[in-house]
Formats: C-alpha cells, sequence, structure tokens
C-alpha cells in the first residue's frame, strides 16, 4: 500500500475519492480486462411509462440518449456531484430516460460537465454505449468543482500523459488494449478510486466511464475499463490487454492524485 490510498471518506474532485479496501469485490467486476457471459442491459422507459428508470452506472447500458459530439475535446475541467439521486434526459426539458445516482463504485458521483444550457447541464455518463451523454436539471444543491488536471493516452504511442492547468507533469509508456480488444477512443473520465484488500496484479484501481467495444463482460463484470499497475513492467509499450490501460507503479501513484471525474482523453 501507498500514502496515496484513498481514504475512507470522499474528498470530492480536490482529492482521491472513497473506496476502501472492502471494495476489492467491487475493484475486481469493475474492470474491463477479459471475458465473461452476457452482461445484463438496462433499457430506457418511454415517456409516460410508471417502470423505474435506469441507473445510469457503469453496470447499464441506457439508449435514446446523444453521444458526445465533440468527443477529442478537453473541455474546461468542470466536474459535478450529484446532492441526490437526479433525472437524466436527452435534451434540456425532455422527459427523463434514466437517473444518475450521487454514488458510484462505493464513493461520490463526479461527472464532468460538457455543455451548459439556462437551467441545464450535459455531463458525460458512465453508461454504455461508450460517450454517452445526457442532461441533469440544474440544482443550488449539486456540487461542482474544477478538476486542473487532465489524462491522455496516446494508443499509437502506447504513452500516458498527465497534465495540470495545461502542463505536462508526467508521461510513461504503457500497455494498451490488443488488436481483437482494443481500448476504447475518445473523451471519458476517472469514474473512482479502488483498492482491493487483496491485490493481485494492482494496488489501485481506477476504472473509467468506458467499456470494452469488444467484450461484453470480463470476470463476470461489465467489461469497464480502468487504468490499473501490473506485476511485470515487460507489458509497457505493448498492446497486449483486454482492454484496460496498464500503467508503471510510479505512473498509478500519480494518477491515484487525481481527482474523481477529471477528463481522460483517448487518441488512436
Amino acid at each position: 500500500m501507498t500514502d496515496e490510498l484513498p481514504r475512507a471518506a470522499a474528498r470530492g474532485p480536490r482529492g482521491p475519492a472513497a473506496g476502501a479496501a472492502a471494495l476489492a469485490a467491487i475493484a475486481l467486476l469493475a474492470t474491463g480486462c477479459g471475458g465473461g457471459h452476457k452482461a445484463a442491459t438496462a433499457r430506457t422507459t418511454p415517456a409516460g411509462a410508471g417502470a423505474n428508470l435506469p441507473r445510469a452506472t457503469t453496470y447499464t447500458t441506457i439508449e435514446d440518449l446523444p453521444q458526445d459530439t465533440t468527443p477529442f475535446a478537453g473541455g474546461d475541467g468542470t466536474v459535478l456531484h450529484p446532492a441526490d439521486t437526479v433525472p437524466v434526459s436527452a435534451g434540456p426539458g425532455a422527459p427523463a430516460v434514466a437517473e444518475l445516482p450521487a454514488s458510484q463504485l462505493g464513493g461520490p458521483t463526479w461527472v464532468p460537465v460538457v455543455e451548459t444550457r439556462p437551467g441545464w447541464r450535459r455531463v458525460l455518463l458512465p453508461s454504455r454505449p461508450n460517450r454517452v451523454t445526457g442532461w441533469i436539471p440544474q440544482s443550488a444543491e449539486d456540487e461542482t468543482a474544477r478538476s486542473t488536471h487532465q489524462v491522455k493516452v496516446d494508443l499509437s504511442d502506447r504513452r500516458m500523459t498527465l497534465l495540470q492547468s495545461g502542463r505536462e507533469t508526467g508521461s510513461w509508456k504503457v500497455a494498451v488494449g490488443a488488436a481483437k480488444t482494443p481500448t476504447p477512443i475518445g473523451r471519458t473520465f476517472v469514474l473512482a478510486l479502488l483498492a482491493p484488500a487483496k491485490p493481485t496484479f494492482s494496488p489501485l484501481i481506477l476504472p473509467l466511464g468506458a467499456h470494452s467495444d469488444t467484450l461484453d463482460t470480463y470476470g463476470g463484470g461489465p467489461g469497464t475499463v480502468a487504468f490499473h499497475g501490473w506485476t511485470s513492467p515487460s507489458v509497457f509499450g505493448k498492446a497486449i490487454t483486454h482492454g484496460c490501460v496498464r500503467v508503471p507503479a510510479d505512473a498509478l501513484k500519480r494518477l491515484a492524485k487525481v481527482p474523481i471525474g477529471t477528463t481522460v482523453l483517448i487518441t488512436a
């Protein structure tokens, strides 16, 4: 374990979000580094229907919501934490088709804001399909902040770069998805910080708001792509994973300091 382990209580975007050793099982289910059975899919509820709305989490697929229109833009770093479960719509004032819960994977939900309209905010969501977005009504009870950090992953160069206030603070060779199980490209975000109680391949796992495009599930989980370490440095600089990004130990320590909700840009 390291000094950068997540704390028992969330600190919001100024520091790593919660996640304790007890989240080990969640960590294993949340990472997209393998294969398994078909994951369950949540469907949207037609307008006027009385059924419960699906929750926008890494475990669900949310239909009838718009894709990110600028999937390679960095944004201004604005992140949002809903005070409670909030409705998600396809457009400002449109009927709700999903709900965004206030917590994800044992910690608080922080999502990037990619567009604003009077009374509404458009955010990136952690569900399938990749780069799905939704509009949530503005509330004075919701917490917003600005992350000065950004993570870039160049798949062709197999390199991860950390930036703060636009300035590069670190760059490392990493392992990325193999040809048959590629790491998905586009804009996503750091969804959580997890510390397995009995780590096997990594002391920390950082699930992202993105999923494998070729695997429906891995190890019984939803095929969520993540940053994590690896037991052998020989993998770095290679395209050999099931979609996750394996990073060196120093890079993992630095990633642990990146606020939850921070934008991650993955390019080919």
